[in-house]
């Protein structure tokens, strides 16, 4: 497939690019910063202050951090996503299980709000995206598929391998196989156990399940704690002819969820 030529918009600066983009947000109101019932999302200066006291974790810790943010958040239910169809960077009302991972990585690899619109521009593109007119104006440019996320190495360095006995199933759209952790090696605790917090996991689907060729159909993030393993993820579905969909963004027993989930294994990613 032909790649679209990467643009930059070097007239802009990054404090005018980010500045446009948060002005350009989805409407919040309310300065909750903590995910729960009666969620409100957080507004940029509260978003500043939680970065100034988190910058020095580690990134796997910053990641798990502005996740366990959005829980009790309302899901997306715009089959598009809300913020794909409004073409906005930050659209933090209703979250759906990409843009969770998608913000949850961007807030924590930057010091400022402003700092994380900007990496919006560099994490959702297989090229970048492009600002004009206040609006992004190459959201068909972005990851529409977790599992080309996994394999650009934008969103950490694959470690399924690494975890234990990976196995290969078909690909999809040009790609000859995929390499997964299937879910009865996942709930090893050989296996399990060399997770750590930050951990990015991709839910993988059955070939015959495949609706337009996704190999990937959800993802989340993973969070170690004194009470074992935990999914931090945003669980719903999408709106449709037949339902309105809905969901919310929750905190689970990650092994739980693997147990009963209809995926037949994973994908795992780490930034390091």
């Amino acid at each position: 497939m032909k790649q679209p030529r990467l643009i930059r918009p070097v007239s802009l600066s990054l404090s005018l690019v980010a500045c446009i983009l948060l002005l350009n947000a989805c409407a919040t109101g309310g300065r909750a910063v903590n995910g729960g019932p009666g969620f409100i999302p957080p507004v940029a200066e509260d978003i500043a202050r939680l970065q100034e006291q988190v910058n020095t974790r580690p990134i796997g810790e910053r990641i798990a951090f502005w996740g366990e943010r959005f829980i009790g958040a309302p899901y997306d239910v715009d089959p598009l996503g809300e913020y794909v169809r409004t073409k906005k960077a930050v659209c933090d009302e209703r979250v759906d299980c990409m843009y969770l991972v998608f913000r949850a990585v961007e807030l924590a690899q930057a010091n400022t709000p402003e700092g994380a619109a900007d990496r919006a521009l560099d994490l959702r593109f297989r090229t970048r995206g492009r600002i004009s007119c206040g609006s992004i104006a190459n959201y068909e440019e972005r990851f529409e598929y977790g599992e080309d996320m996994a394999a650009s190495g934008r969103w950490g360095r694959d470690i399924t391998a690494e975890l234990g006995s990976a196995t290969d199933i078909p690909g999809s759209r040009g790609r000859e196989s995929v390499t997964i952790l299937p879910k009865d090696e996942i709930l090893k605790p050989e296996t399990h156990g060399k997770l750590k917090t930050g951990d990015l996991i991709f839910f993988v689907k059955a070939p015959e399940r495949r609706v337009v060729g996704e190999v990937v159909g959800h993802l989340g993030i993973i969070k170690a704690g004194d009470a074992g393993l935990s999914l931090i993820h945003a669980s719903g579905s999408k709106a449709s002819a037949e339902k309105p969909g809905g969901g919310i963004v929750k905190e689970v027993s990650l092994l739980d969820y693997v147990s009963a989930m209809k995926f037949i294994g994973a994908i795992f990613t780490r930034f390091e």
